[in-house]
């Protein structure tokens, strides 16, 4: 039988640089999950090119990369889930998930419900409508005889409702439901976030029908100072964290290298 002194053991494990012992005890991936806290991040997967399913029904999206870096950088063991927006903030607050990665605009409606980390990205609001269309005027009174698509849920909705009383509103479950109801002649003129539909303005052949309408709309009560991960009120911890991790992937270019993924321009 071969012997071997404890000696000889401490010796050889030093001229290796003492990994020899450590790794021994302990392997890397168990030292990486005795690191990492556990996160559950809840995504729509519909809204794309921020989150969606591919064809191989796998999450992507700007929002995906931004959360897998921040939880690389943040020493987070992520998991996705995918829900419905109607029910994705009552179900961070019953706690079926730890976060909410998922392009939500900061209102101040969304503030007293859950806490919000620095904004992530930020982007205003625009009407589009089909190029034939006859709208020059998007303002209350010109549209009140117009039918108006939203998503259900949105910003855009609630301030469809506000200011917009008199129109008529068609609320689609899904962004690609929005677009395809403009693009079939369902609603005249539809309300969204002007980066989300951006894509598929520019780069598809369906969206080649329509175009932006009239200023970008900015207003902080509905649509808030940008897109921000959502938690709980109480988490006070996990907010510190991943704004830490933010700053951090913002200053090592991490975040740009994201962004130009999707976008030719910046969208900080």
């Amino acid at each position: 039988m071969l012997r071997i002194s404890i000696q000889t053991i401490l010796r050889g494990a030093l001229m290796a640089g003492g990994i020899g012992i450590f790794l021994a005890a302990t392997s890397p991936l168990e030292v990486v999950a005795q690191d990492r806290t556990p996160m559950r991040i809840a995504v729509e997967g519909a809204f794309p090119p921020f989150n969606y399913l591919d064809a191989n029904n796998k999450l992507q999206g700007f929002d995906i990369d931004i959360a897998n870096a921040l939880c690389e950088v943040g020493k987070f063991e992520c998991q996705f889930i995918i829900e419905k927006w109607d029910d994705i903030i009552p179900n961070l607050v019953a706690e079926k998930y730890d976060a909410i990665i998922s392009s939500m605009s900061m209102s101040l409606e969304r503030r007293q419900k859950v806490a919000f980390t620095e904004k992530y990205y930020n982007s205003p609001s625009v009407f589009i409508v089909r190029k034939d269309s006859s709208i020059n005027d998007i303002s209350p009174a010109a549209l009140s005889d117009k039918k108006l698509g939203v998503t259900s849920s949105t910003a855009q909705e609630s301030f469809a409702n506000h200011l917009y009383p008199e129109m008529k509103k068609t609320v689609f479950r899904s962004s690609p439901e929005l677009y395809k109801g403009l693009a079939d002649g369902n609603v005249d003129i539809i309300l969204e976030d002007k980066l989300a539909i951006y894509d598929w303005i520019a780069n598809t052949k369906a969206g080649s029908c329509c175009e932006f309408k009239g200023p970008d709309l900015v207003d902080i009560t509905y649509f808030g100072e940008g897109a921000g991960i959502a938690l709980r009120l109480d988490d006070k911890e996990r907010l510190t964290r991943l704004n830490e991790a933010l700053k951090s992937i913002k200053a090592d270019g991490t975040y740009d290298m994201i962004n130009a993924k999707y976008f030719p321009f910046s969208i900080q």
